[in-house]
């Protein structure tokens, strides 16, 4: 099958609705989900050895059953059944059944055949019972039933059968799921094209490690934590480099990135002050919409296009960036990859700290769990804090309405590894 070019996103596309000012988290994921799709190309054929963290483009069937035949799930003896109360003796055919080596003679009603674990069943045969269970001598074996027909065997298909759905497109492939795959004798399967994720820092005042700096500037810790990130969700990253503050550098970066990337993801410059170039440029030369979201730390986030390439511009501040990459940034490139929106799941354990919350916005505290199974946050809510997105294990997430939090109240906590899991659709 030919590769398909998607239709780019329209220009319009994160345009927030008339009247929609300062946007809730919930309804600010409603709307980025409902403006994306997928913008990189499908039906690139692989094989299933390849295809680990690989996102499906096409639904995947069974090409055989499995377990293909009707075979011994222990090692024992197998006749054919059933059989009631009591003792049974049994004469023993010559040879045996094994994995790979079928028993190629026929088994009378009054014999008991030699089976392995995994093979398969000799045609009649259809119960086992397990080695331990019985006494040998010579040519006959002698056991205590009841047995009921089919003991001890795995029937054929019992897992998949041939022509049943496996996975929907959209599935980013783990390594069991090609277990599965190779399983159901399926060798090959359509995926999606890699993303291919630009990440550009800009600012006068950043420098790259390594560097000489003077107090009234400070290191680019954005861009190391987004490439990281990029490459360890499976995604091409592509650095975009550290460009200064002006609109020809900017506009000289973005446009690199629309040749080589299919998502461009900036840090700075996405607010609207004089040195915000990002946002500028994007708003002058290709297509804007700052999302003011309820949201702390995190606002503003700036969503745009430039030259038919979607860009995502978040806060400069590290942990705001952070928290914006996990909330809305990590969703949206699993849908732009051909994938599905996922949100991460939470669990509620007790608060090991007392918070005063203002009503209307929500709030992710850097949180860890501690050694009693409760959760405890970081000592300062300062936004400038790198140490603690460091020191923290993942969130606590206060709703919208939420106001006070006293100790020992049930709080939801988000671990980084679940704000980072892809989302993995059931089978159809």
């Amino acid at each position: 099958m030919s590769t398909i070019i998607p239709p780019p996103l329209k220009n319009d596309c994160f345009a927030l609705p008339p009247g929609v000012d300062w946007t809730p988290v919930g309804e600010a994921k409603m709307l980025l989900r409902t403006a994306l799709q997928p913008v990189v190309a499908s039906g690139q054929l692989i094989s299933v050895e390849d295809a680990c963290d690989r996102i499906l483009s096409e639904d995947v069937v069974a090409l055989r059953c499995n377990p293909p035949a009707t075979n011994s799930a222990v090692d024992g003896y197998g006749f054919i059944g059933p059989v009631g109360d009591g003792s049974h003796i049994l004469d023993l055919a010559k040879g045996r059944a094994a994995a790979g080596l079928p028993f190629e003679g026929v088994v009378a009603s009054d014999q008991a055949v030699r089976i392995l674990t995994g093979a398969i069943l000799p045609p009649g045969v259809d119960t086992i019972v397990l080695e331990e269970d019985c006494t040998i001598e010579l040519d006959r074996i002698a056991f205590n039933g009841p047995l009921k027909a089919g003991a001890n065997a795995r029937d054929a298909g019992e897992d998949v059968t041939t022509n049943t759905p496996i996975f929907r497109a959209g599935r980013r492939l783990s390594p069991t799921d090609l277990s599965l795959l190779a399983s159901a004798g399926v060798a090959e399967v359509f995926v999606f094209t890699r993303l291919r994720i630009g990440i550009l820092s800009t600012g006068d005042e950043i420098r790259e490690p390594g560097q000489p700096a003077s107090d009234w500037q400070i290191y680019d810790a954005n861009r190391l934590m987004l490439l990281a990130m990029v490459r360890g969700l499976g995604f091409e990253a592509i650095d975009l480099g550290l460009v200064e503050d002006t609109r020809a550098a900017v506009r000289n970066a973005l446009n690199r990135g629309a040749v080589g990337c299919d998502l461009i993801i900036t840090s700075g410059g996405a607010s609207a002050g004089d040195e915000d170039h990002i946002s500028a440029i994007l708003k002058s030369e290709g297509e804007l919409t700052s999302w003011r979201i309820a949201l702390k730390p995190g606002r503003p986030l700036a969503l745009g296009v430039w030259d038919k390439t979607p860009v995502i511009g978040l806060p400069g501040n590290p942990v705001a960036a952070w928290v914006c990459t996990l909330v809305f940034g990590r969703p949206a490139m699993e849908v732009l990859a051909g994938g599905f929106w996922r949100e991460p799941r939470g669990i509620l354990l007790p608060a090991a700290f007392k918070k005063n919350k203002r009503r209307g916005r929500s709030e992710y505290l850097r949180a860890r769990i501690n050694e009693n199974g409760e959760i405890e946050v970081f000592p300062s809510e300062g936004s400038g804090r790198i140490s603690s997105i460091s020191w923290a294990e993942g969130f606590v997430e206060l709703a919208f309405e939420a106001e006070l939090i006293e100790p020992g109240v049930l709080v939801r906590y988000i671990s980084y590894e679940e704000f980072l899991r892809p989302s993995q659709s059931t089978v159809p």
